[in-house]
This record gives structure tokens, C-alpha cells and sequence, in this order.
């Protein structure tokens, strides 16, 4: 049974992270500033000094997502919640329009506190690009995950091969690193991409056969940033 100095402590907590966040996540429902972020945080990534991406991986990836302030709140049980952006190459090499998803995680064990991380993955191969179309696949187990390797140079790399489907790389308190994120849950925004293009649009419609209404100039910053 709880004490009561406990249940103080945990109610300051909930309400403390409650309030904190709560301006912070009506914003990212904006697809707009959900955009200017998930680009802002790519750039970061790629200017990373010493630890960037390899270029191999950047001109193989078939999809980039960026998921900007991915939210952790944890007492005893814990999960995190965050919305982003995704593109992905057509045959031609070009960028597709911006999709948008959302990704979803929990955890249990002895834990208190809250983070926000930036999240940055590299889809691989077609049948992890095709993942991105269900409602909701499990990084890991629909799509093969590792931690994204740094450096400029494959050398850098403990992977050089580029075998798994999925490389994922976090950002906390300012730094960038290689990070898997196995059994998060990624899922398609259908909300966020109906705000966005003004109509229910498909994410195959979207990221595989390019066919959208006019973007936005904050959309199409995004994939300027894009390599």
C-alpha cells in the first residue's frame, strides 16, 4: 500500500509532467510546426560533428522518418508517445511528399521521471518502406532494426553491409547516437495527414505514387533538407 508522502509524490509528478506538456503537445498536433521540427532535426543530425551518418547509408535508404520530442513518462509502469514525418525515394530518386506518422512504446520496472528524445530512422529496403503502410507494424519484428551507425565513412560502421531494415538514431540532451529501438510501434497519422493535404489520403497514395495536393512551403523545406 502506498504511503502517503508516496502518493504526494506521484501525484506532484503526474501533474507536474501533465501541465508541463500539455501546451507542447496541442502544438504538435499542428502538421506545420511538426514539419519545421522534424527538419530542424535532421539538419542537426547530418551538421553532427564527427558523428554523422555514413554516407553509404544516407544514399541507400529507401525512407527517412524523423520523429522530433518523443515523450517518456515513467512511474513503475512507463511509455512514450511522439508524432512524425516520413518520406520516402520513388524510382527516380526523388523524395516523396511528407506523410505522417506516430510512435508508441512502453516499458515496466523501477522507474521515475520524464525525457523528451528526437528520433531519426533510416527504412532500409522495400519491405521495410512497405511496413510503413500498415496501421501499425513493431520495429524489430515486422521490420529488422539496429542502432544506426555513426561516422562519415561506412569504415566507421560495424555493419558495413547495411543488413537490417531499419537504423535508428536518438538524440538526448543535445547528442546524437546510434540507438535501436526495437518493439516501439510505429503507426500511420491518419488524422495529422487529413489537417495536412485538407483529405483523407492514403499513405501509399502518399509515399509510394506521389500524388498530393500543393505542399506547403514548411512541407517543402522538409524535403529540401532531405539527402
Amino acid at each position: 500500500m502506498f504511503s502517503r508522502s508516496l502518493a504526494r509524490a506521484l501525484t506532484a509528478f503526474v501533474l507536474l509532467v501533465g501541465f508541463g506538456s500539455a501546451g507542447a503537445a496541442h502544438a504538435a498536433k499542428k502538421p506545420g510546426v511538426k514539419l519545421v521540427a522534424a527538419r530542424e532535426v535532421f539538419e542537426e543530425l547530418m551538421n553532427a560533428p564527427d558523428r554523422g551518418v555514413p554516407e553509404e547509408l544516407l544514399e541507400a535508404a529507401e525512407c527517412v522518418v524523423v520523429i522530433p520530442g518523443v515523450v517518456k513518462v515513467a512511474f513503475i509502469w512507463g511509455g512514450r508517445h511522439g508524432r512524425g514525418v516520413v518520406s520516402c525515394r520513388g524510382e527516380d530518386g526523388k523524395w516523396s511528399p511528407p506523410s505522417f506518422l506516430h510512435l508508441t512504446g512502453g516499458s515496466f520496472g523501477l522507474q521515475i521521471g520524464a525525457q523528451a528524445t528526437d528520433f531519426v530512422l533510416f527504412i532500409m529496403n522495400e519491405r521495410g518502406a512497405r511496413a510503413l503502410l500498415k496501421s501499425e507494424f513493431t520495429v524489430g519484428v515486422d521490420a529488422s532494426a539496429s542502432a544506426g551507425p555513426v561516422g562519415r565513412t561506412a569504415e566507421a560502421s560495424t555493419d558495413i553491409t547495411f543488413r537490417a531494415a531499419v537504423y535508428s538514431y536518438a538524440r538526448s540532451k543535445g547528442l546524437f547516437g546510434g540507438l535501436s529501438l526495437e518493439g516501439a510501434r510505429l503507426g500511420s497519422s491518419d488524422k495529422m495527414i487529413a489537417k495536412y493535404y485538407g483529405a483523407d489520403i492514403s499513405p501509399e497514395t502518399i509515399l509510394f505514387r506521389h500524388e498530393v495536393p500543393a505542399l506547403t512551403a514548411e512541407g517543402r523545406q522538409f524535403l529540401d533538407a532531405l539527402p
